[in-house]
């Protein structure tokens, strides 16, 4: 993946209108009143609240001296850092609806139902979904497809689904993690000047023990939810699926065709476009729809009529139109962010983190936290590899550390976190696929809580981590 925009270091703001750390944190703290005061408080869509940072973020850029051109390449930059979000959550919704309509979520569904019981239910999707995420190297790929059926089958089973979305999301992220073709491990090692596959090990350690760790909670998990099988609701979910779809191994041809491009190494979006096009002539060629009402299926959405109100629910989409509630909320987001990095709060933020660094630990500590704060402030996960990534290059050659040691921790702490924040293109994307909330599966991702977990232990006690500190502070500057 190419990016054309670089962000700002602190070296590269202009003296003249960079703000001090104190007034830097202005629009920080308004975007964290406005979120927590308008979501939390007066119950508001993200919207509202994101509507009023960037009118915030705006109003102090032209305080800082800021012209209108200047914060309007600021928000074209963020725009473009997220664009391929942008056209990955238009295709998965389209793609999601064209694989129901086709019969390939459904039918994944009725064999799900045979093959898996709720004691090994949670465990076996995280680990399918991490073998399926390494295989392809996307982990939005694979929630938007395998997470979708595996929601249908957990909700068969009476497994609940936030644990399940936690569960799919949790092995998703950590094959994608170890992945040689995921786009952000391929950013991570590109922008700290680091070789892919030393990248890749240095980030082995940290990510079999946070996956491991999930692995047996999600047994103790699925241990609890071990009851008798509600066979009844089962049989009533296979008897509306078959009734309705045909759902006989020919109707994976979609699936197949998706993840055979993905691992010939094809990019992501491509890839999604060719299994939505071969999820609507497989609607066409075997569940017998026609030509226009299968591509208004792709614009439109499904609304299946199986007898089954749990089934109908269950595979209920929006389509492509559907799409606009989550598109809104990411642009929005990466408009804030945008603004936030040109005016030059980002950097000074990261900046000032470097100056308080005195160990080779303090320093992986303070990069996952630098990784963490962006990702909530910019709502896209390349920019808090980006950002730090950029910023504390230097920093890492002063303590004689290995860029792969910078490489791991923006990642680690970076990308897992985002799908746990409501208002960023990760946490958004992920709801909205699955149907279950943010909030409400943020407690079962448990790769994205313990992932920066066990970076900040390993910080914290030099595990894996050379034992460095720093000769010379610098001067603090207010």
């Amino acid at each position: 993946m190419t990016l054309d925009f670089t962000p700002t270091t602190f070296d590269e703001l202009d003296p003249e209108r960079r703000p001090s750390f104190r007034l830097a944190l202005v629009p920080v703290l308004a975007v964290v009143v406005f979120l927590g005061v308008g979501s939390a408080v007066l119950g508001l869509d993200p919207h509202v609240p994101l509507l009023w940072s960037i009118v915030a973020t705006g109003a102090f850029g032209t305080y800082l001296g800021y012209s209108w051109d200047d914060l309007y390449d600021g928000i074209a930059n963020g725009l473009l850092m997220g664009l391929q979000a942008i056209l990955i959550i238009f295709t998965i919704y389209a793609l999601i609806a064209t694989w129901v309509d086709a019969g390939t979520i459904p039918a994944m569904m009725y064999y799900g139902l045979e093959l898996l019981t709720p004691t090994v239910f949670l465990p076996t999707a995280a680990v399918l979904a991490a073998v399926v995420a390494f295989a392809i190297g996307s982990s939005w790929t694979t929630v938007g497809t395998l997470g979708v059926a595996f929601v249908g089958i957990g909700a068969g089973l009476g497994v609940p689904g936030p644990m399940t979305v936690g569960a799919v999301i949790s092995g998703a992220y950590a094959g994608d993690k170890q992945s040689p073709l995921s786009d952000t491990t391929n950013l991570a090692a590109g922008v700290t000047n680091t070789p892919l596959y030393d990248h890749i090990r240095r980030m082995r350690t940290g990510t079999v023990v946070a996956f491991g760790i999930a692995l047996v909670i999600f047994a103790v998990l699925g241990l609890q939810a071990s009851g008798a099988v509600p066979t009844d609701d089962v049989a009533e979910i296979q008897s509306a699926l078959a009734g309705t779809y045909d759902v006989s191994v020919l109707v994976f041809l979609p699936l197949v065709a998706t993840f055979a491009l993905a691992l010939r190494g094809y990019p992501a979006l491509p890839t999604l476009v060719a299994g939505t096009i071969a999820g609507v002539f497989t609607s066409m060629l075997l569940q017998g729809t026609g030509f226009v009402p299968a591509w208004e299926v792709f614009l439109n959405g499904t609304e299946p009529g199986t007898g089954s109100e749990l089934v109908d629910d269950l595979l209920e989409t929006g389509g492509l139109t559907g799409s606009a509630w989550t598109i809104t909320v990411v642009v929005a987001a990466l408009v804030l962010g945008g603004l936030l990095e040109k005016t030059g709060v980002l950097a000074v933020l990261a900046h000032r983190l470097s100056q308080g660094v005195t160990s080779s630990g303090s320093l992986v500590a303070g990069t996952g936290l630098s990784a963490m704060a962006i990702n909530a402030l910019t709502a896209q996960q390349y920019m808090s590899i980006v950002l730090p990534g950029m910023t504390l290059r230097s920093l890492y050659e002063e303590f004689s550390m290995d860029s792969d040691e910078l490489s791991r921790a923006v990642e680690a702490a970076g990308t897992p976190t985002g799908a746990l924040i409501p208002w960023h293109a990760g946490g958004v994307f992920m709801a909205t696929a699955t149907g279950v909330p943010t909030l409400s599966y943020a407690p079962y991702y448990l790769f994205g809580i313990l992932s920066p977990l066990v970076l900040f232990a390993m910080a914290a006690t030099g595990f894996d981590i050379p034992t460095t500190h720093r000769s010379e502070q610098p001067q603090t500057a207010d």
